[in-house]
């Protein structure tokens, strides 16, 4: 695909303005996605397919450049290639001294793995690529086995949709908002891996148990994984550290809630505190607590709120004219204070279908994040659910109370990981 003229250029999203300010060696914001076929790759006809799949989503190939008072996404002539892995997962993808594309493709034997920077997507956005992706490589792959009509993905968004910015569609001038003052979390500690390298712990195990045991609770998988997180966490602290809340950062995909085909930024997080030194501590009780909060955060009118309260400041006319590079510090010294009242992430990318004549090359999907501090990354695909923790800590003693947990209420759990040491 050739793009001729001046380059078009457009605005970052409302949540992809803090990503640049807050990016860094030991937090890339850069994630990755991945699916697990049931055979090795092909990257002759995986290039081929990544070929097709940018013509469908052209804005892919957009560089992120300085402006005045904002960053903003630029049209490129820059085409991603396809090349076998060979470095640490989630290394920084942005630069401001090259040119580069915010995302790439690798394969390691029987994996596609997609990473792509924050800016640019949310990891909806990122699952609708990959499954793109990964449907056109299959199609031209096992070409021979499908007839006509061939299978359809469900997602046929043009491309004026999967470019929408859906926070400026849902804006709603607001009053000023009131701020919102969290006592600070409790923050893990540990002896850190060296170069800001990531541990993986990946954990396999049937979905049909888990709803089982959400069920017996009143609770979503969601809100029983995230009190069993809660818990693991609270496994590790001393005795003085209960003076300080465990809160888990939760992201809330906002097209459940707002119509978009966006396959851009759309979403927002809600924070789940448990104070330990005031609550009981058995799985049932944080559950309960867990399920109150999702509850309570979870509805229309709350999340529109939300979406007021995020876009208020970029809509703020004395703002919108400081000059950038000082609007970086402001962010930077914003997150820095942000990030004081969290102590882990959990994020639930949700159930990936595909069609359900290609379903059968598949063996699963999964995905993890760069962070600087412990995140859990959560999908499903066919009765297979992958839960992904990434963190820059050596020890594992979280992931390990965590599937212990899950393996005491009944449920099989099968490790894989690719730890860079020997405990």
């Amino acid at each position: 695909m050739k793009y001729t003229g001046f380059p078009r250029w457009s605005r970052l999203d409302n949540a992809a303005k803090i990503f640049p300010s807050n990016s860094s060696a030991k937090d890339s914001k850069v994630f990755r996605f991945f699916c697990e076929l049931r055979e090795p790759v092909d990257p002759q006809i995986l290039q081929s397919a990544l070929d097709e799949t940018v013509r469908q989503f052209p804005f892919y190939c957009s560089v992120m450049k300085r402006g005045l008072f904002w960053n903003y996404l630029e049209d490129s002539s820059l085409r991603p290639t396809v090349s076998p892995e060979s470095t640490p997962p989630c290394l920084a993808l942005y630069s401001p001294n090259r040119k580069s594309l915010l995302f790439r493709v690798f394969y390691y034997g029987r994996r596609i793995n997609l990473e792509i920077y924050h800016v640019l997507t949310d990891g909806t956005g990122a699952m609708q690529f990959l499954c793109t992706l990964v449907y056109r490589y299959l199609l031209e792959k096992h070409s021979e086995e499908f007839s006509e009509p061939l299978p359809k993905l469900a997602y046929t968004a043009s491309h004026s949709q999967l470019w929408d910015d859906s926070f400026q569609k849902y804006y709603e001038k607001p009053p000023l908002p009131k701020p919102v003052l969290r006592r600070s979390a409790y923050r893990l500690r540990g002896e850190r891996l060296p170069e800001h390298r990531l541990s993986i712990v990946e954990g396999h195990m049937p979905v049909d148990a888990l709803l089982d045991c959400s069920r017996a609770r009143g609770a979503t998988v969601t809100e029983l994984l995230t009190a069993v997180l809660i818990r693991a966490i609270h496994a590790q602290m001393r005795l003085r550290d209960n003076a300080r809340p465990v809160v888990i950062t939760v992201p809330v995909n906002l097209r459940n809630y707002f119509p978009s085909e966006s396959a851009r930024n759309f979403f927002t997080t809600i924070h789940v505190g448990y104070d330990f030194s005031r609550q009981p501590d058995d799985l049932d009780a944080v559950t309960a607590h867990v399920h109150r909060c999702f509850r309570e955060n979870l509805t229309e009118k709350r999340l529109h709120e939300r979406i007021n309260a995020l876009c208020f400041l970029e809509h703020n006319i004395p703002l919108r004219l400081v000059p950038l590079l000082l609007k970086d510090r402001i962010l930077h010294t914003a997150a820095q204070l942000a990030d004081r009242q969290t102590t882990a992430s959990f994020s639930n990318v949700g159930k990936i279908t595909m069609p359900a004549e290609i379903e059968r090359y598949i063996h699963l999907f999964g995905a993890f994040t760069s962070p600087d501090k412990i995140q859990a990354s959560v999908c499903s695909f066919q009765n297979r659910y992958v839960i992904s923790f990434a963190g820059p800590f050596r020890s594992h003693d979280v992931e390990r109370a965590f599937f212990r947990s899950l393996v005491q209420m009944g449920i099989d759990v099968e490790i894989a990981a690719n730890l860079p040491y020997v405990e």
